[in-house]
């Protein structure tokens, strides 16, 4: 399995033309896309003519989207890139980590790494070599998730491994990240996005109780 996220073109389509579970997909395959790098000129087209309505079945959803809709109309592609170096990039210690490791141990390439490429190895999954981010980066768990709800093999692409790794390597940390982005002043897209992130979340832990 590849890091590099997949073709988006259809990711922004309405979701009473989507049946829920490739709903799911199709939310973690966007959310994958806009933390894996700046977002491309033609996703941002996408987002920002995307209907301000929930993207995946759920009113709950329905604030947060349109939050995240507004901030990619308001700022250019250029200042978006811009906030993502800020927050992401740069020379040494980052702004925000996109990493679980960090929320989850204070360090980078640590235990919960180890442990999130031990669940992997059973899933038959391995990080693309041309990558240089770890399999913690969260738009490689995204894609993960992505899989785990369309991919062909239905010994993996299962609802019980869904819920397994989504609360082993998911649920413990992305809240963190949406609050240190959420608070931060220089966050405005990715602090939409960091609402919008914290929404789907919370839909997803609902769903996923609910099968205990």
């Amino acid at each position: 399995m590849s890091t590099q996220p997949e073709s988006h073109d259809a990711l922004l389509a309405q979701a009473s033309t989507l049946d829920e579970e490739t709903a799911r997909a199709e939310v973690y395959g966007l959310l994958a896309a806009l933390y894996y790098a700046p977002p491309a000129t033609e996703l941002l087209a996408q987002l920002r003519v995307a209907a301000t309505e929930a993207p995946a079945e759920g009113g709950f959803l329905e604030e947060p989207w349109r939050g995240l809709v507004s901030a990619a109309r308001e700022l250019d592609d250029a200042a978006i890139a811009q906030e993502y170096q800020a927050l992401f990039g740069g020379v040494g210690k980052p702004e925000i980590y996109l990493f679980g490791s960090h929320y989850l141990s204070g360090f980078l390439n640590e235990k919960p790494l180890a442990q999130l490429r031990e669940t992997l190895a059973g899933l038959g999954l391995a990080r693309d070599e041309t990558m240089p981010e770890t399999e913690d980066h969260i738009a490689y768990l995204c894609e993960v998730m992505r899989y785990l709800i369309a991919g062909d093999d239905v010994a993996v692409a299962n609802l019980t491994k869904q819920s397994e790794f989504f609360a082993a390597h998911l649920q413990p940390w992305v809240n963190q990240l949406c609050d240190a982005l959420a608070g931060h002043p220089k966050a405005r897209f990715y602090a939409g996005l960091a609402e919008f992130t914290r929404a789907f979340v919370s839909v997803e832990m609902q769903g996923f109780d609910m099968l205990t």
